[in-house]
Order: C-alpha cells, then sequence, then structure tokens
C-alpha cells in the first residue's frame, strides 16, 4: 500500500508541475496574441513530441520530457544594423548571431511584417514576457493565501500559553529523551496538578498575554513558590506549586545552559493563520530569501556536487530538482505517521513552493530566462526616452540578438547545474523525516 500511494504522490506531483507549465506559456501566449503578434507553436515539455494538433496558426502539443515549456512568438531577434536576418560571419560569435537570424527568419512569412515581436512597444513586451513568471507566482499566491487563511503557515508557528504535555519527572537537559525513573523527582508541573488543554491565563498575578512572557515568569521564579491560575473545561481554576532549579539552554539558539526556574510544560504550537495582507507579507519575505538563494546558487549546487562524490552530507536545506521534489511528494504520501490532511498541506505547501521559485527564477535578468527579455525591453524604453528627451534620432529596437553568446553561457550553466541536482536527487536525495 504504501508503493501506492509513494507512487500517487509522485504523480500528483508531477501533473501539478505540468500543469503549471501550461499555465505559464499560456501566460505567454494569451497577451502575445492580444497583442496582434503571431504564435507559430505552444508545447509543454523538451525533446520528442508525444503529441501535437495545428489550431489556426499555432501547433499545440506535449513533448517528451516534461522539464519545462515554450512558446513561439516570431520575431522575437530584430535584423542587424543593415538589416539583414541571414548573413554568413567568420567569427564565432558573429556567426552564432548571424545562424539565430537566419532560423528565426524561417519563421516570418509574407504579410508577417507588422506582428513581429521585436517590433511591438516596449511595454507590450515587457507584459508578454512578465505574464508567464506571473502566473507562477499567482498560483503560489492562490495556494499559500488558502492555506494560510484555513490551516495555517506551517513554517511560521506560534507557540501558545496552553499546554500542550506535562512532563512527569524532572531529569537533565541532556538526558531529556530517557524514560523517568523511581529516582527522579516529579516536576512542579505535576504536582500542581496541570493537564494537558490547560490555558494559562495568570501567573503569580500577572495576566498571561503568551508563552515568550510565561517563560521569561518561569525562568525568572528560580526556587520559589507559584500560583497559577489556568482555564479547563471552560472555567477557571487556581494550583499552586513551587518551581525548582534546573540547567536549561539559554534560548532556542544558544545552547548555552544556565540555571533557570523550571516547570516541565511543553507548549502547545500551532500554524499561523491569517489572510491577504499575511499572505503578501509572508511571500515578500520569501521573495527575500528566494533572491539571497538565487545568489548562493552555484556554491549550493558545489555542495550537491561534493556530497555525489562522497566529500560531504548533502545539505537538506539544499536546493533540489523536480526529481527531487516528486520523492518528497512521494514519500509524504506513503509516510505512515503523517494524518492524511498534513499529507495534502504538505503537498500543496511544496507545490507552491515550486510555483515561487519558478516565477523568481525566471524573473532574473539574464538571457535565456523571461527576465532577460524584460531587460531588454526596459532598456529599450530608457534609450528611445532618452533620445527623445535630447532631440536625438531614434536609436531603434535594443538587439538582444548581440547577447546570445552570453545567452548560451547562462543556459549551459543552468543546464549544469540541473544536471547535478538531478544526479544529486538520485545518489544522494534528501528524505522527508
Amino acid at each position: 500500500m504504501s508503493a501506492l500511494y509513494y507512487t500517487l504522490g509522485v504523480l500528483l506531483f508531477v501533473v501539478a508541475i505540468l500543469v503549471s507549465i501550461a499555465l505559464h506559456e499560456l501566460g505567454h501566449m494569451i497577451p502575445a496574441k492580444k497583442f496582434g503578434a503571431k504564435v507559430t507553436q505552444y508545447f509543454v515539455g523538451f525533446g520528442n513530441t508525444i503529441w501535437s494538433k495545428k489550431v489556426g496558426e499555432t501547433e499545440y502539443g506535449i513533448k517528451s520530457i516534461p522539464l519545462g515549456g515554450f512558446v513561439k512568438i516570431v520575431g522575437m531577434l530584430p535584423p542587424d544594423e543593415q538589416g539583414k536576418l541571414r548573413e554568413s560571419n567568420t567569427g564565432m560569435f558573429t556567426q552564432l548571431i548571424a545562424d539565430a537570424r537566419a532560423a528565426e527568419a524561417e519563421h516570418i512569412e509574407p504579410g508577417d511584417e507588422d506582428r513581429l515581436f521585436y517590433k511591438l512597444p516596449w511595454w507590450k513586451k515587457v507584459i508578454v514576457m512578465a505574464a508567464g513568471p506571473s502566473v507562477n507566482l499567482a498560483i503560489a499566491f492562490v495556494i499559500f493565501g488558502a492555506l494560510f487563511a484555513t490551516y495555517g503557515n506551517i513554517g511560521d508557528p506560534v507557540t501558545k500559553s496552553t499546554v500542550a504535555e506535562v512532563q512527569p519527572c524532572a531529569v537533565p537537559y541532556k538526558q531529556s529523551n530517557r524514560e523517568c525513573t523511581p529516582a527522579d523527582p516529579a516536576t512542579p508541573a505535576a504536582r500542581a496538578g496541570l493537564q494537558e488543554g490547560d490555558r494559562i491565563v495568570s501567573w503569580n498575578g500577572t495576566e498571561i498575554t503568551g508563552w515568550d512572557q510565561l517563560q521569561g515568569l518561569i525562568r525568572a521564579n528560580g526556587d520559589r513558590s507559584a500560583s497559577i491560575v489556568v482555564v479547563r473545561d471552560g472555567a477557571e481554576k487556581t494550583l499552586t506549586t513551587r518551581t525548582i532549579v534546573s540547567a536549561r539552554p539559554t534560548s532556542a539558539t544558544d545552547e548555552t545552559l544556565t540555571d533557570v526556574g523550571f516547570l516541565g510544560v511543553l507548549p502547545t504550537v500551532e500554524a499561523q493563520t491569517g489572510g491577504l495582507v499575511y499572505t503578501v507579507d509572508q511571500m515578500g519575505t520569501m521573495t527575500v530569501n528566494t533572491v539571497h538563494a538565487l545568489g548562493q546558487m552555484p556554491v549550493k549546487v558545489y555542495g550537491v556536487a561534493e556530497a555525489i562524490v562522497g566529500a560531504r552530507e548533502r545539505d537538506p536545506e539544499g536546493p533540489m530538482s523536480v526529481v527531487g521534489g516528486g520523492r518528497i511528494a512521494g514519500e509524504t504520501a506513503a509516510h505512515a505517521q503523517f494524518p492524511v490532511k498534513e499529507k495534502a498541506v504538505f503537498l500543496l505547501m511544496l507545490i507552491a513552493g515550486f510555483n515561487f521559485f519558478i516565477g523568481m527564477f525566471n524573473f532574473v535578468p539574464l538571457l535565456p530566462l523571461d527576465g532577460g527579455h524584460i531587460a531588454g525591453a526596459l532598456y529599450e524604453a530608457l534609450r528611445r526616452g532618452w533620445a527623445r528627451l535630447r532631440h536625438r534620432p531614434d536609436p531603434g529596437y535594443v538587439d538582444v540578438a548581440k547577447l546570445l553568446p552570453v545567452a548560451y553561457v547562462v543556459a549551459g550553466a543552468f543546464l549544469l547545474m540541473s544536471v547535478v541536482l538531478i544526479v544529486g536527487d538520485l545518489v544522494v536525495p534528501i528524505h522527508v523525516t
């Protein structure tokens, strides 16, 4: 049965990613057609064509490798300064650019002159290219927003002053995982009669507003008596005890042990819930973290390569490919200790996270990514606007073809990183714990 659930989890993830890719490409195609550009192909996947059908002037289809998709918009590259789309050159880079122009020209038919992408106003180019990754961000926003408003954000837990567990005995912190023995004294919480589900509302006469405040009061109490007011079954109840001094970590991030007052309860930890504003705030934080992660991507991928050859352990918080995402989805679906609701929430968070990363990644201002074309269109607007302000001749369209050598280098680097991550996800995978 676990194998069946694993397969189901992988299939659900793969289908969700394919749907996300399809919607991403629709995000490009719909405004392109709306603005009059000619779109000849819409495909999900790369490699050999599995199925296709031509509707009007556009061929729609599915290819064999489900690692992306593309929309072919005619006229992405403008002619050179002499107005030529086909020309032979002797230099490697100039020949590469000339070949790209020639390949582009093959798709241009009589009557397409006013439907070429490079002739669109700069703002229309920005909309066409930004619409694709914006769709992925919108998918992420919808999923995150729905989960945050209902189940809560598992990545942003809230610790409450409600008792989740009463520790029966007081043992040294570094032995806290062992069973109680007859020689271990009862905790102050157990002696007081605290129970799971009790909500602590007062400590020695101080009204409690949250766990951090309560924890500070307990730690400061030392070896002194304490009067605790709890709400149990809807009614307030006053309990008394005497806290003890025990060596505990200074904070959640500092394992240095310090002698503090000790009660012996574990608080209730719940996922933070919130609406539209909360979702926007959380995605803003995700944006900052993603930009930081993208900057560290080469180093992180190199770490995965080291893990593949056994030079280091795989970082469980490091990057993974779609293959790794599918494995995580499968292991989550097959995990015997996860309730069905938690499995569904985790899978949705995984899908939303991949969509968010895909959207942010495609906004990187480098060709061949969407962000590279957006940057070119914005530069064209600035250059033409500056020329108008100075009463200079129109400098014309930005020739993105001149950046193709850079685009090939970037594409090669991305391909190499993708291969490393895929191999890493097969050889030294990240597992659900």
